[in-house]
């Protein structure tokens, strides 16, 4: 019967184990077909088995000295053994024969459980095993930068891993000896067996040992990190009051292991146990806490700028260092020259690219004209620059995605066998509208075509923001590829992208991935058929390059050859810098340091090395060899749309508000720090003044495309300087700030805001409009430096009652006291500045937009039509008869809008 259940019992784990090893081996497997369809192999090696030697090296450890000791205690005649009874009739349990059968299973699984925690410090692991030097020293301790960031993590966790490991089985010793009675209480004390004695006295002398190396290593190390003082690093009290404690702490482990090696010698372990732990805290909680408060409080906080000077001199040039902020060039404006007429016309490519359409508002309007079906979506809006028909031209687009989740008939082979891609873009500049207020469109419809010399001659996007779900191409089933008035075109893909089903045991593996018997039984799927999946491209990049994090503004290029690419910028960061300024994460270093494009077609990946004297990234180089390219190596045409990161600016932005003041009374005082303006008015954009600008800098002879934000002084509304991260050629990368003069005033945004809001033909016109219904949405109000003068403009859009299409129906520019309003740009700038600025026309006359503009409407029109039709039809449906009555309504009033919208022939 024994034998039965122990079978039973036995078939029971193994099914369970291989329940849970299925969906591993399976998920191993297809990631294994995947890393070799985009050719990164040996990041899959090498984290798979650096991840298994730690799993084994860790476990095997783990389980190896638990169960040594376990058995060690475990040894001998036990005299004495403590039972008990569980109920009257039950008979008398020996609890030491128990823990004698549970210790080894006990001990597999600890050990299971802490391999699979080590193993999930691979990159700490290799990282350790290929450090970089930094080439700086930390001001304390002069040990470089890249001690801390690749070796002490890593030593770290092996010790807080040693100390939990022989804390432990302290712990289960303690218990064993006791069920054994090599424990007893005697008197008031406690009394042990000689073998039993010596035995926990070597385990907790070792623990005391383990505690002193990280007291004297890795804690005083961490004081680099400490938060006591004004700054992030080691303050005064640090360093005078808490190091000493550390060192003096760490002398005090030592002594109290001897100690307790004495004790157990002299059979008193209890008496000197007490007396080593005793002592060990009372020297914590004096030196290590109550000392270090007594000196900040009484010490240093009366003459804290005087103590602390030093450190915060350390703090601000490792923070510079850190963020890539002493890097920042540096000019002087002067004193705010007027600005002229003359002047706009000698900056005529920075009028004609000035920013009229938002990102909201746009991407609203993208949505209604051109998304032509429900089951595209416009995901976002992407800033970029063109040479265009011979000139450099800011621009917007927005690619045109499949939405799964919004096709008509949601079933397998429609979701995975027909509708695999979205299709082309829509593209326009950012200054230009029809009479209508609607955006010039250089790229629309479907297929995409281009009234410009832009071309995209391969518009299918199978890998995009909103691919998510994986699809099977190369099947029996057509594929579609876009709609044609009444019929659909199709055709098949003829890229190189997914992992070939191949044979029966391949299928199985893909059906198991996907859990979808469909991929199995289909007979649309052959051998020859090719699976895509990590198609969602940020998903798809951190996959293959795990090591990095990803800007979340991936953006799309259209190659010279008519093909879409994706590029995303990755950065390599820490949390180890000493003595620099932390986020919120505790990320204390960050480089842009890889740039990486994907093909939108084919979901090809290559890395390029944007920052080569990135020590970081340096190291990820040695660990994975050949998968990250140069830079000098990324085509031509795919660099001149290189664009600096969006997330690692504004935390540099952020940062240099505070950190351009490098001499430690003025950061202390705080007495000139800037900020990013705050303006009250809701605008159409996520975060004000942050602007891509095609500009002539000062003191530069060319235009270029640059990331541009002003700073005014904290709690004023004056400017006080602005910032640009330029994007072109070999100026790429490089930030400088301009710095306005302080003797004169030069108004910032809100002081503008404040002038338009008070200006009595824009209030009478805002209102007019609200009267009738319409919403009025305010663009942002865009900083336009113009040598050292500064023109404030800001779009205003209009959305008619029950409308969803935002109209550009004003452009408000305002230059020092005076505020303008008119139709266009150039009409504002008129009527400021007494003359055309000679820039080309922000509205495109009837005769070349106006049919294109009636198309537009009629389309939006069209679609909103639908969506009441489509409407009515669920509301009969579910017998919703009151909300049918509405829609019909809605839908008759759409169509007789449609007749007065549609062009006169």
């Amino acid at each position: 019967m024994n034998r039965i259940r122990r079978s039973i019992i036995i078939a029971f784990i193994a099914l369970v184990v291989l329940a849970l090893a299925v969906p591993s081996m399976v998920g191993l497997l297809t990631d294994w077909w995947w890393f070799q369809e985009i050719g990164f192999q040996v990041v899959f090696t090498t984290q798979i088995a650096t991840r298994a030697n730690l799993f084994l090296f860790v476990g095997l450890i783990t389980a190896g000295i638990l169960y040594l000791n376990l058995r060690i205690a475990q040894r001998g005649v036990i005299l004495n053994p403590v039972v008990v009874r569980v109920g009257p009739s039950t008979p008398q349990l020996d609890t030491s024969r128990l823990v004698r059968r549970l210790s080894t299973p006990v001990v597999i699984v600890i050990g299971l459980l802490a391999g699979l925690g080590a193993s999930g410090l691979w990159d700490v692991t290799l990282m350790a095993m290929h450090p970089t030097r930094f080439g700086t020293v930390d001001p304390v301790f002069a040990r470089d930068v890249g001690f801390y960031v690749f070796t002490l993590p890593a030593i770290a966790a092996a010790l807080a891993f040693l100390f939990a490991l022989t804390l432990g089985t302290l712990l289960a010793l303690l218990v064993i000896y006791a069920l054994r009675s090599d424990i007893v209480v005697h008197g008031r004390g406690l009394r042990f067996d000689q073998r039993a004695g010596y035995h926990l006295a070597i385990v907790l002398a070792v623990l005391f040992l383990i505690a002193a190396v990280q007291l004297w290593l890795v804690d005083s190390a961490n004081l680099l990190y400490s938060t006591t003082g004004p700054l992030v690093g080691a303050s005064y009290t640090d360093l005078h009051a808490t190091l000493p404690a550390l060192r003096i702490s760490a002398v005090t482990a030592v002594a109290a292991a001897a100690l307790v090696l004495y004790g157990a010698m002299n059979g008193r372990l209890a008496r000197y146990s007490l007396f080593a732990v005793g002592g060990y805290a009372v020297i914590a909680i004096l030196g290590r806490g109550l000392y270090p408060a007594v000196m900040q409080k009484f010490v240093v906080a009366p003459t804290e700028l005087t103590r602390e000077t030093p450190y915060l001199r350390s703090h601000i040039i490792a923070t510079r260092a850190a963020w890539g902020l002493d890097s920042v060039e540096v000019k002087d404006l002067g004193n705010e020259t007027t600005l002229t007429l003359a002047d706009l016309r000698a900056n005529t490519p920075t009028i004609e690219n000035v920013r009229l359409w938002e990102r909201d508002p746009l991407l609203q309007t993208f949505g209604q004209l051109q998304e032509i079906r429900t089951y595209y979506d416009f995901v976002s809006v992407d800033d970029d620059r063109y040479w265009i028909d011979g000139k450099y031209r800011q621009i917007l687009l927005s690619p045109r995605e499949l939405n799964p989740a919004s096709l008509p008939t949601r079933t397998f082979i429609n979701e995975h066998l027909t509708f695999t891609h979205g299709m082309g873009l829509t593209l326009g500049p950012v200054n230009q509208s029809t009479a209508e207020g609607l955006p010039v469109l250089f790229v629309k419809d479907l297929p995409p075509t281009s009234s410009v010399s832009l071309n995209v001659t391969r518009p299918q996007i199978y890998f995009g923001e909103l691919d998510d779900d994986y699809a099977f191409v190369g099947t029996r089933q057509r594929e579609f590829d876009y709609p044609s008035g009444d019929q659909d075109v199709y055709a098949p893909y003829k890229g190189t992208g997914g992992v070939r089903v191949g044979n029966v045991w391949r299928r199985l593996m893909l059906a198991a991935r996907f859990e979808s018997s469909n991929v199995f039984f289909s007979q649309d799927i052959t051998d020859d058929s090719r699976a895509l999946y990590n198609r969602e491209i940020l998903g798809r990049a951190q996959k293959a390059l795990p090591f990095l994090t990803f800007d979340g503004d991936p953006y799309l290029v259209i190659t010279p050859a008519g093909q879409l690419k994706w590029i995303l910028d990755a950065y390599t960061s820490t949390d180890q810098y000493p003595y620099a300024q932390r986020l919120s994460d505790g990320t204390s270093y960050m480089r842009n340091s890889v740039k990486v494009v994907i093909d939108a077609y084919n979901g090809s990946l290559k890395a390029y090395v944007a920052a080569p004297s990135d020590p970081l990234i340096r190291t990820w180089a040695r660990i994975f060899p050949g998968i990250l390219a140069p830079m000098d190596s990324i085509p031509a045409d795919l660099r001149a749309h290189l664009r600096y990161p969006d997330q690692i600016y504004r935390i540099q932005t952020s940062l240099y508000a505070t950190y351009h003041m490098d001499a430690p009374v003025d950061f202390y005082h705080r007495e000139d720090q800037w900020q990013i303006p705050v303006v009250n008015r809701a605008t159409g954009g996520a975060v004000p003044f942050m602007r891509h600008i095609i500009m002539k800098l000062p003191g530069e002879a060319q235009e270029e495309y640059v990331y541009m934000v002003p700073f005014t002084p904290r709690g004023k509304d004056n400017l006080a300087a602005w910032m640009v991260a330029r994007n072109d050629g070999a100026e790429y990368g490089k930030l400088r700030v301009y710095r306005l003069s302080r003797q004169t005033l030069v108004f910032g945004p809100t002081q503008i805001e404040n002038r338009i809001n008070q200006n009595t033909e824009i209030s009478q016109q805002v209102s007019l409009w609200d009267q009738h219904g319409s919403s009025v949405i305010w663009g942002d109000l865009l900083v336009i430096p113009i040598g050292s003068s500064l023109l404030y403009v800001q779009p205003m859009y209009l959305r008619a009652a029950g409308g969803k299409i935002p109209e550009l129906k004003r452009v408000v520019v305002a230059y020092q006291n005076e505020v303008a309003m008119a139709e266009t740009l150039d009409g504002a700038l008129s009527e400021l500045f007494g003359g055309s600025s000679g820039a080309r026309a922000a509205v495109v006359p009837a005769a070349e937009a106006g049919s294109a503009a009636g198309n537009d409407t009629q389309r939006a029109l069209i679609s909103e039509a639908r969506q009441h039709y489509d409407n009515a039809m669920t509301a009969q449906r579910s017998g919703d008869w009151a909300r049918y009555g509405e829609e019909i309504k809605a839908l008759g009033e759409v169509l007789s809008r449609i007749g007065t919208a549609a062009p006169r022939r």
